[in-house]
């Protein structure tokens, strides 16, 4: 069975505000974090190749993927030249309604300062995937269907249209989807998508569903090594699987009372 451990970064930074502080990795450990990669003779992918890899059974040996969710402006500043210095690709899943100069496509509340077009198009030139990761940044599997398509299909035609490249994979808002969410992803066009899951990555998941594990501000050294290793990971995120868990069966039961219409 194939296996790959797929890391889950949002901010990088020193000087995070109140909303971004528990996911904001500091600059130093990140450095630290893919000296360790490096040193541990791992190869990184784009979540892309590493799908393309699965389906064509060539994925190589100690592959693991780096992507960062909603596309803070520190990516450009902090992560980028550290992954440069490493060689290292990478994909980074842009919420498009919260890019710095969305102007009148802005949309939704950006929880710190974010990308701006031309540093994305600057990280697509230097080897970093950029997937879709709605254009608002809702929880997707609380809108009605034809919110969930535009939501969709707005991210991913703007990210095209302005990157000069497709756009084949996204990430879920806050790891939120659903069947119906899926099935809409797919439609829209996307042939792979990541949630949080916070479990190593297999060929045996669901293409459109396909497990991170969180690289946070409280991440050891210890933990982020055995987390890749694949050690123990059920134990190194027991808490973060059960609250997943419990916040999907709270999800379900919300747009199932949506959908229950009062007699007249």
């Amino acid at each position: 069975m194939i296996r790959v451990p797929i890391l889950m970064y949002h901010s990088v930074t020193d000087r995070p505000n109140d909303a971004t502080r528990p996911l904001a990795v500091r600059p130093g450990d990140f450095a630290e974090q893919l000296a360790c990669l490096a040193d541990g003779g791992y190869t990184p992918m784009t979540f892309a190749d590493l799908v393309a890899a699965v389906n064509q059974h060539q994925v190589p040996d100690k592959a693991v993927v780096i992507t960062f969710d909603d596309g803070y402006a520190d990516f450009h500043s902090q992560a980028l030249p550290v992954l440069d210095r490493h060689r290292f690709p990478a994909t980074i899943f842009v919420t498009t309604g919260w890019l710095a100069d969305a102007g009148k496509d802005s949309a939704g509340r950006p929880l710190d300062d974010m990308l701006s077009w031309g540093q994305a198009r600057e990280a697509a030139a230097s080897g970093i995937e950029i997937g879709g990761h709605s254009h608002s940044h809702p929880q997707l599997d609380q809108l009605p269907d034809d919110e969930l398509r535009q939501e969709l299909r707005r991210n991913k035609g703007l990210l095209e249209e302005r990157l000069g490249a497709p756009v084949a994979t996204m990430a879920y808002p806050y790891g939120y989807s659903s069947a119906r969410v899926r099935r809409e992803v797919r439609k829209a066009g996307y042939f792979a998508a990541c949630a949080v899951g916070n479990a190593v990555a297999a060929d045996r998941h669901d293409m459109l569903a396909v497990p991170r594990l969180t690289v946070a501000r409280r991440t050891s050294m210890e933990k982020f090594r055995r987390a890749v290793e694949g050690r123990g990971v059920p134990l190194l995120y027991l808490r973060e699987r059960a609250l997943t868990k419990g916040y999907a069966l709270v999800r379900r039961t919300r747009y199932a009372m949506r959908q229950v219409k009062p007699r007249d």
